[in-house]
Order: structure tokens, then sequence, then C-alpha cells
């Protein structure tokens, strides 16, 4: 089971700081002009993309089967879920406030993006060398 889980978090914390930044931005710069779910449409593949990246370097430095791979992504998409809830506190919104958040269609997008987050390193081929 350790086999997956320093994987994990090498694949969850650094995407989530990017996320955060692109969130920050979002929010600040681009929903207020565009609105929440086209933002977030603008978001999400940046941050799927970035999330490839990510895993393909973690896969290159722990390489895993596919069973952990999928183990990991479990991992890695539940790490994330705590993060965002704990910011989401942090800055102040409740636990309802941030489940009811989620049943928007921006929220509904966000969290499809986090279930890909989370499938990424079992799609994603083992990288080479």
């Amino acid at each position: 089971m350790s086999h997956f889980v320093k994987p994990a978090l090498a694949y969850a914390l650094p995407v989530f700081a990017l996320a955060f930044c692109l969130g920050a931005l979002r929010v600040t710069l681009v929903e207020p002009r565009i609105g929440p779910l086209a933002a977030v449409a603008l978001e999400v593949p940046v941050v799927l993309a970035l999330s490839w990246l990510v895993a393909g370097a973690v896969l290159r430095r722990w390489p895993q089967d596919w069973p952990r791979r999928l183990a990991m992504g479990a991992l890695a998409f539940l790490v994330l879920m705590a993060l965002e809830l704990a910011t989401a506190l942090s800055f102040g919104q409740s636990a309802a406030g941030f489940l009811a958040a989620m049943a928007t269609p921006a929220g509904l997008l966000g969290l499809a993006g986090q279930v890909g987050f989370g499938l990424i390193p079992a799609l994603r081929p083992q990288p080479s060398g």
C-alpha cells in the first residue's frame, strides 16, 4: 500500500498548488468578466494538462503497475478534495457551503475535472526512462 502513497502526494501537492494559483486568477480576474461556468471551463483543461505532465514526472520517478496507478490517483483525489475543503474553510466557507457550491454548474464542472485529475495516473501510459 505505501508504494503509492508517496507518489500520490508528489502528484497531488504540486497540482493543488498550481490549481490554487490559477483559481485565484480565475476568481479575481476572469470570473467577474465572463461568469463562473465559463471561467471554470477555461481553467479545467489547463489544470488537467498540468496534471498529465506532473503525473508523467511522478511515474517516471516511481514506476507503478496499473492497479497502483489507480490507487495513486484515488488517494491523490482524496488529498486534493481534503485540501480544497481546508482552503474553503480557511476562507470562511462552511463545509455545507463547500458541498452546495459543488452542486452548481461551475461546481459540477470543477468536480468533473477533479475526478479526471484522479484518473490521469491510471489513464496515462507508464512513461519510459
